[in-house]
């Protein structure tokens, strides 16, 4: 029998949209879970709208970029959960599914009778994890919460962005949607976690993500930075604020990252750059001593760096063991013979576009198969077979649903 996937038998109810919460069911149906995505008849995930860009297909087939993005291996049951008739569904699908992933603003699922609580009565096994802003308790608990306004406030953009004064200074947000990504990385942890837990006790749980706390988590040594000094760090836009050098330089006809992590490696740093001296010269010595003199080393490397070509540094540096890399845009990233010896851009098949584009889980087993066998669904592509086969409606039933407005296919 062929090696089977890690969640394969696992069977997830997801009530999310957006990012935060299909990002967390991607990874798992990547795993092998089987994911049922409900979603609201005619419209759909928010995101199967925001585009352009837009893959296209025949006969004016198109889906947003973004939708396929944190998508791909999931079932669509198109389903209205205001409707009497749905929210009975969903119960039944609930006591049917080991995991209930939501990401509904706090207490908003209980007037439809979908909270942990309601649908753990008649599912003690049931997993139910809700991701919201601010979490299920704190002065903010009722606030809404989005990934642009989290990374401000959980400190993210403090540290982020060139420092005030300097052309440019002030904060900025992480190119994609760092708080959602993380949030669902989290969420996918922890719902592992709560399997493995219901082995022992076989009992299911609530589990509470809020990306709030997921962001000023991730804050890492920034965070421990502060609570060790009490001082708050400060942004320094490429540069890092406990390793020196450890940042972005220019070459002659270029940028390169150049990657300083020990002192062997300053070592040869200095001799590659010609200066071979300053490995020597107590101020620059440890790296205590470079980040204490970070601004007198970098002007002295500065133009040590510019003096050659990026290609030149980087086949150098890389001959001596020192980490350094170009700066990619997205487009070299995928030409990348890195990225395409690992196969990282690859096509699924898709309902009604033929293929389309998906990236790689970067989870790769020595057994156990790590992708996902098919793009994307459609808005309601499985809404029939979903209901037939997991609570065995007829066909007659079925259709009488859908011309009730309460299912969409």
């Amino acid at each position: 029998m062929a090696d089977q996937k890690p969640l394969s038998g696992v069977r997830i109810l997801d009530l999310s949209r957006i990012l935060a919460g299909p990002w967390a069911t991607q990874i798992l149906a990547d795993l092998g879970a089987e994911v049922i995505k409900v979603e609201r008849p005619g419209q759909g995930d928010d995101t199967r709208s925001w585009g352009p860009p837009f893959a296209e297909g025949p006969e004016g087939a198109s889906e947003a970029a973004y939708f396929l993005c944190a998508n791909r291996g999931k079932k669509s049951l198109a389903l209205d959960m205001k409707t009497p008739e749905g929210q009975a569904l969903l119960r039944r699908l609930a006591g049917k599914s080991d995991v209930v992933i939501e990401n509904f603003k706090r207490g908003d699922l209980k007037r439809y009778g979908l909270d942990y609580d309601s649908l753990s009565a008649s599912n003690e096994r049931l997993i139910y994890c809700s991701l919201t802003g601010f979490g299920q308790d704190g002065p903010y608990a009722n606030r809404a919460g989005y990934d642009f306004m989290i990374q401000g406030m959980a400190g993210l953009m403090s540290v982020t962005g060139l420092p005030d004064g300097e052309p440019g200074g002030g904060p900025v947000k992480v190119g994609v949607a760092l708080s959602d990504v993380l949030t669902g990385l989290y969420s996918a942890i922890a719902i592992l976690g709560a399997l493995q837990e219901r082995h022992a006790s076989g009992k299911g749980q609530f589990i509470d993500m809020a990306l709030f706390d997921v962001t000023v988590a991730c804050l890492a040594n920034q965070s421990l930075n502060y609570l060790v000094s009490g001082k708050a760090p400060q942004r320094l836009g490429n540069a890092h604020p406990n390793i020196v050098p450890y940042q972005v330089f220019v070459a002659s006809d270029g940028h390169l990252i150049i990657a300083v992590g020990n002192d062997g490696q300053f070592r040869r740093l200095a001799e590659v750059l010609g200066n071979a001296a300053l490995a020597d010269d107590p101020a620059f010595a440890s790296n205590r001593a470079r980040v204490r003199n970070r601004e007198q080393l970098i002007a002295l490397l500065e133009p040590l760096v510019a003096a050659a070509s990026r290609d030149h540094w980087l086949a150098a540096l890389e001959q001596v063991g020192v980490p350094c890399g170009p700066i990619n845009d997205i487009a070299e990233v995928f030409a990348d013979p890195q990225a395409e010896a690992r196969g990282l851009a690859m096509d699924l098949p898709h309902e009604t576009l033929g293929s389309v584009p998906s990236v790689r889980s970067p989870i790769r087993y020595s057994r156990s198969p790590d992708s996902a066998g098919s793009g994307p669904p459609v808005l309601g592509q499985h809404s029939h077979a979903v209901l037939a086969e997991l609570l065995g409606l007829s066909e007659e039933e079925i259709e009488a649903l859908e011309a009730e407005g309460v299912i969409a296919s």
